[in-house]
């Protein structure tokens, strides 16, 4: 890989060509990382004042972000960072543990030695972060370098690469950053991601399977609960984007 592992992985954007996407991915990774909480109302003024841009790609840039899910219209507030109810995100980690745990029984049928050893290397570079090494974060970038985006490439079955590297990618990856990447559940999840590619190496599909659906699981539970917790801090209201990146 050549991204130096030094390299501060919130500071890195991908290769962009218009001023519209680069926005969408500024903004994407600033709701992702939190720094513009759930709930958080977005206006285009503030927004193109911001990032010193016309009202044109910012538009394209959000509704972008409105596709993605990662924002929402609200009648009588406008856009807003989406914010899930509890019982939304269950269902959405129910639908991923379903299709994810599918793939990884694909993967085992139908990913390449080369692709299992990009797995294997996105492992290694995960292990070499400060943070997992201490126990205290296991950060994922997007794309190439998120185990689970792998795996469902690695299932070569276009429908569960549409819905889960696209459709869905973006809000499962906010709730996972924000809610799961810190605290007891960083240093057993890799441990968890060895063996999920151990058992597609051998081609043990049904193993595979059952590896996925448990650590998608185990996710949903510490999401879940740390999400609960996250709600009883907060209060119903709708948080002003300025007051929320002065916050952050």
């Amino acid at each position: 890989m050549s991204s130096s592992d030094n390299q501060d992985p919130d500071t890195e954007l991908p290769v962009v060509r218009t001023l519209a996407e680069r926005v969408f991915h500024q903004l994407q990774r600033a709701i992702v990382r939190g720094e513009l909480p759930p709930g958080t109302r977005i206006t285009e003024p503030e927004l193109s004042s911001h990032y010193g841009i016309s009202r044109g790609p910012l538009r394209e840039a959000m509704r972008r972000l409105e596709t993605y899910r990662l924002i929402e219209r609200v009648p009588h507030v406008g856009a807003r960072v989406v914010k899930l109810s509890m019982d939304e995100l269950l269902e959405l980690f129910d639908v991923r543990e379903a299709l994810e745990s599918m793939a990884a029984r694909l993967a085992a049928r139908y990913m390449t030695s080369e692709e299992i050893a990009g797995l294997r290397e996105v492992l290694a570079f995960h292990e070499r972060q400060e943070g997992l090494s201490s126990g205290e974060a296991y950060y994922q970038r997007e794309g190439d370098l998120d185990f689970h985006y792998r795996i469902v490439q690695g299932s070569h079955n276009r429908m569960l690469v549409t819905l889960l590297c696209d459709d869905l990618y973006y809000l499962v990856r906010l709730y996972r950053t924000q809610f799961s990447a810190k605290g007891s559940r960083p240093q057993r999840a890799f441990v968890e991601h060895h063996r999920i590619v151990d058992a597609i190496e051998s081609g043990d599909a049904e193993l595979a399977e059952l590896l996925m659906r448990r650590h998608v699981s185990a996710s949903r539970e510490n999401v879940a609960a740390r999400y609960a917790r996250a709600l009883g801090d907060s209060d119903d209201g709708v948080v002003d984007a300025h007051t929320a990146r002065n916050e952050s």
